[in-house]
């Protein structure tokens, strides 16, 4: 099914008697929301309305809608907290904003129990190889480049996916309606760095000449906000903190990728600097 079809969805929870959601389900990649703002726009903000109106129909004990740090948009200095104003710079980012808008009326309207998370870049084994960290991996275990938009310089914080499930777990059992929580990590790392590392440990160099080899400077994207620091102290408050050290998940994210990326389909458009686009054609209903 679809978290765009009402009928789909309001059938879902009449027959399954579903009492709390996740909602994870969205178009995620950056890039791609620059050539196909409106599929964005229909999933990410049409799709979350669908959803939180049928599970407030449902009465649900709790709904947790999963948003992202880009809605805060970028900064070089201050430390976004839960009250940060949201500036998004991108369409992808923008679409989760109004999501988020339209989520946290229905706790302002009905006081339904409702949750938003604002996480850091997430990583590790199974992730879709259009982001980086899969990206540069599969590249690299093809002998081929790793594709750097613009500089390079911009710096993201990485979270391993295992410490992630614990922080959704924590903000399922100990998480406040109506509350705003950030999920986040202080390790950070350009994406220049990020490449030199990946290819220190796949191809087993410590040259920088031959560092520079494996790395393809592309153009930039139109806007590709340079930091997004958050300050996660509510979630620390709550018990959680990540735990799996930056080597040790991605030596286990490598391993996977060595072992596994050939069970993908399709991963070839994925691969590619830029994503190759086709015309969105939203689906009417009956």
């Amino acid at each position: 099914g679809d978290i765009c079809e009402p009928d789909f969805i309001k059938r879902l929870f009449e027959s399954e008697k579903i009492d709390i959601v996740l909602h994870f389900a969205a178009q995620t990649h950056v890039d791609l929301s620059f050539w196909r703002a409106l599929e964005f726009t229909y999933v990410n903000v049409y799709g979350t309305n669908v959803l939180v109106a049928a599970a407030h129909e449902a009465n649900v004990e709790k709904f947790v809608y999963v948003s992202t740090d880009e809605v805060y948009g970028g900064s070089t200095d201050e430390e976004f907290d839960e009250s940060s104003p949201k500036r998004p710079t991108n369409p992808y980012a923008s679409s989760k904003a109004a999501a988020e808008c339209s989520v946290q009326s229905y706790w302002e309207r009905y006081q339904f129990p409702v949750v938003i998370t604002r996480s850091s870049n997430v990583y590790g084994p199974h992730q879709y190889p259009e982001k980086v960290i899969p990206k540069f991996i599969s590249l690299l275990q093809q002998n081929r480049k790793c594709c750097i938009h613009g500089s390079g310089l911009q710096r993201r914080n990485f979270l391993y996916a295992a410490d992630v499930v614990e922080a959704f777990l924590t903000v399922l059992k100990e998480g406040k309606p109506g509350e705003i929580y950030n999920i986040g990590t202080n390790f950070e790392m350009s994406i220049a760095q990020l490449a030199k590392e990946l290819i220190h440990l796949i191809k087993k160099t410590s040259s920088e000449s031959e560092m520079e080899y494996w790395m393809d400077y592309v153009k930039d994207r139109p806007t590709n906000d340079l930091r997004y620091p958050m300050n996660s102290e509510k979630m620390h408050n709550l018990g959680w903190r990540p735990k799996v050290p930056w080597k040790e998940g991605i030596k286990k994210t490598i391993e996977w990728y060595k072992e596994n990326f050939h069970n993908w389909k399709n991963t070839e458009k994925a691969l590619e600097p830029f994503p190759m686009t086709e015309a969105f054609a939203q689906l009417s209903g009956p």
